[in-house]
């Protein structure tokens, strides 16, 4: 579990936090999907298993869009926001079910 920090701890250590938590989020999703961090670059923008690991760290950080969107090579930060947006909005959930990764027509 990791430590919580209060009103009175400085941003630096709150965004520094946030990032070793995206981080630790982005290892356990690449494991989970049997990816590598090549993998990420690799596929396209819009996959929806790079959109759903954003939308995982949207959800459980405070990275803005424009990090998140970088780590998970989504492209620019305009039009990431766009495509989590409808990603969200259309799947009606944050996260991919755990399907083997033929099983999504990749």
């Amino acid at each position: 579990m990791e430590p919580r920090l209060g009103e009175h701890h400085s941003g630096t250590l709150h965004s520094e936090s946030s990032r070793v938590r995206a981080e630790r989020i982005v290892a356990e999703e690449l494991g989970r999907l049997g990816w590598t961090e090549l993998d990420l670059v690799a596929r396209r923008k819009n996959a929806p298993e790079k959109l759903a690991i954003a939308a995982r760290l949207r959800k459980e950080t405070t990275l803005t869009v424009k990090e998140i969107a970088a780590r998970v090579v989504l492209g620019p930060s305009k039009s990431a926001d766009g495509k989590l947006h409808r990603f969200i909005t259309t799947t009606g959930r944050l996260e991919l079910p755990c399907l083997p990764s033929n099983a999504l027509g990749i």
